[in-house]
């Protein structure tokens, strides 16, 4: 479940998607040994840029051809090519192809980086803050993920923006951070929407709070799939918060956040199956539910007691849909 707290902290968003599969062996570790002299060179800039764009090694990285992609990407990365650097970095970083090296993709993240490749610069930025690979150097690191940012990396935006906060966490800092945000979510970044809409409805920019704009921002959090969102949008669509009740709609929204594991989502859609909120009442629903919830922590005495009343029949039935729930 993600949670903001723009006055206190901030929080790193990562890239970790990957294909999902590959032709070749992931293990190979056969593979042209690094020049260590020209590795030195594009360390402290000493190089001369050639524009080539790796087509080839990327529409092998696409079709999980990896090693070939490393292959055809490597004499780019060593002539100073930036994607190619960063596709580099990427396939160490991962283990795609070869053998994984997360420290010797870092330092392909960061040649890439001096190139002014975005993606290397946001990837390397978030290693220098967390001191994943390489010495913490969180000042470095903060500048780097601002390049990205103002290079349109969305995801480094979001990250910029909270940084803004961690460091200003004023009325101030809000207006700064506010247009990051924005720009975050004209990329269509969830978490972003979900960042307006808690601003919109505290009032954190201006000090006056803007309903509407809030309720907006967190219906596309939501159908952009953050959980956070979710259940919040579920809850105001149950009482009528900043906008017309619409249980059923209700129910729909808080049951997909259920679904992705959101305990307090889990919580909720039990107690609306019991009561039959925006769905008809089911015994063993709202029982399956509470045991989920229950097993990840969450505590509910109403739903306890009810849990004790059931007859054997119906808390059997529910006992076994949940231990057949996809990760139990």
């Amino acid at each position: 479940m993600r949670q903001f707290v723009f006055k206190i902290a901030f929080s790193f968003l990562l890239i970790t998607s990957v294909p999902a599969f590959s032709s070749e062996a992931e293990g190979n570790t056969q593979t042209k040994a690094i020049n260590e002299e020209l590795l030195q060179k594009r360390l402290s800039g000493n190089f001369e840029k050639e524009q080539k764009t790796p087509d080839l090694a990327y529409g092998a990285f696409q079709r999980g051809e990896y090693l070939t992609a490393f292959q055809i990407a490597l004499p780019l990365a060593e002539k100073g090519d930036a994607a190619a650097q960063t596709l580099i970095a990427e396939l160490y970083e991962k283990g795609l192809g070869i053998a994984r090296d997360t420290k010797q993709a870092a330092i392909w993240y960061e040649i890439a980086a001096k190139s002014g490749n975005r993606e290397a610069q946001f990837s390397y930025a978030l290693k220098l803050i967390q001191g994943k690979d390489v010495a913490r150097d969180k000042k470095t690191g903060e500048a780097m993920m601002k390049e990205a940012a103002e290079a349109g990396h969305p995801i480094a935006m979001f990250n910029h923006a909270n940084q803004i906060i961690a460091n200003r966490p004023t009325s101030a800092g809000y207006r700064l951070a506010l247009p990051y945000y924005e720009k975050a979510a004209e990329n269509r970044l969830g978490d972003a929407y979900y960042a307006l809409s808690v601003i919109y409805k505290e009032g954190l920019t201006t000090g006056i709070q803007d309903p509407a704009k809030a309720r907006k921002w967190l219906e596309r959090a939501a159908r952009a799939g953050v959980d956070t969102a979710q259940v919040e949008l579920g809850i105001a669509l149950i009482n009528g918060t900043d906008g017309p009740k619409d249980l059923e709609l209700a129910f729909n929204v808080l049951s997909n956040a259920a679904i992705a594991g959101n305990v307090i989502a889990q919580n909720r859609v039990a107690h609306m199956y019991l009561q039959g909120i925006g769905i008809k009442p089911s015994k063993v629903e709202a029982a399956k539910w509470h045991i989920l919830a229950r097993r990840a922590g969450r505590f509910d005495l109403v739903l306890d007691q009810f849990m004790e009343k059931l007859d054997d029949e119906t808390r059997k039935k529910a006992l076994t849909l949940a231990n057949r729930w996809p990760g139990t």
